[in-house]
């Protein structure tokens, strides 16, 4: 529970209050990434369902993005937008981590940034026309998933930043893999509870494959640019993921 706290304080904007501080505690706490993430698309689907009984499904879907982004306080978003412009352009990796460093937008970040909520407001529009139940589920499941990608690149890499200037020093040190095992067995047992209530283990499945390969792709990607990741980099990893897990379940298939 301890360790479910901590993630909660460090995903989201919510005013989580622990006594006392172990750095032990947010690295370990990764492995409760999930159930956060569950959390945060359980209160995006609760806002879609309210808005859809008062306005059109694109005028929900936009409210619904917006709750998500309110709880994490655009933490992903900041992270996608920060990549887009430090790895977007051919630059050295010394320069790519300076641009990540900077609190300023280019146009790689801003045209990142502007897509990626465009794509999900348009995927959640579509969902929010379809049977409740599912467009809540999707949700959950594609906030989870991701948040699982950027767990399983943490595990896979080192970190490939500056060290003595990590903002979360605790998680640039080495991440157990057993805490990606627990956060893939939440997962397991996240879909193993939607598909007992309804959801097609097709599109989870659908599902998993999507987010697993947002994270192998993004591996890659930031271990040849920048030899391993970065905060910023597992941002953009959950946001890619957040797509990826949305289309699978949108795909008219």
């Amino acid at each position: 529970m301890r360790l479910l706290l901590v993630a909660l304080q460090f995903l989201t904007r919510l005013p989580v209050r622990l006594s006392g501080f172990q750095p032990a505690w947010l690295n370990d706490c990764v492995r409760h990434f999930p159930v956060v993430g569950a959390a945060v698309g359980l209160a995006g689907g609760a806002v879609l369902a309210a808005a859809a009984q008062a306005w059109p499904a694109w005028i929900a879907a936009v409210l619904a993005l917006a709750a998500t982004v309110a709880l994490t306080g655009g933490f992903h978003e900041d992270g996608l937008a920060d990549t887009f412009d430090a790895l977007g352009g051919v630059v050295s990796r010394d320069k790519a981590l300076a641009i990540m460093k900077d609190s300023r937008i280019g146009s790689y970040g801003a045209l990142a940034l502007v897509l990626s909520l465009l794509l999900r407001a348009a995927l959640l529009a579509v969902l929010a026309t379809r049977p409740m139940g599912a467009a809540v589920a999707a949700l959950v499941v594609s906030h989870a998933f991701a948040r699982t990608a950027a767990v399983g690149v943490m595990v896979s890499l080192p970190y490939g930043g500056d060290l003595e200037h990590a903002k979360a020093k605790p998680l640039a040190l080495a991440v157990a893999p057993r805490n990606l095992g627990l956060a893939l067995g939440w997962c397991a047992l996240l879909a193993a509870g939607l598909a007992g209530t309804g959801t097609p283990w097709g599109r989870l499945l659908a599902a998993a494959a999507a987010a697993a390969v947002v994270a192998w792709l993004m591996r890659g990607w930031l271990r040849r640019r920048l030899g391993g990741y970065t905060g910023d980099g597992l941002g953009a990893t959950e946001q890619l993921t957040e797509i990826a897990v949305l289309l699978a379940f949108t795909a008219s298939v």
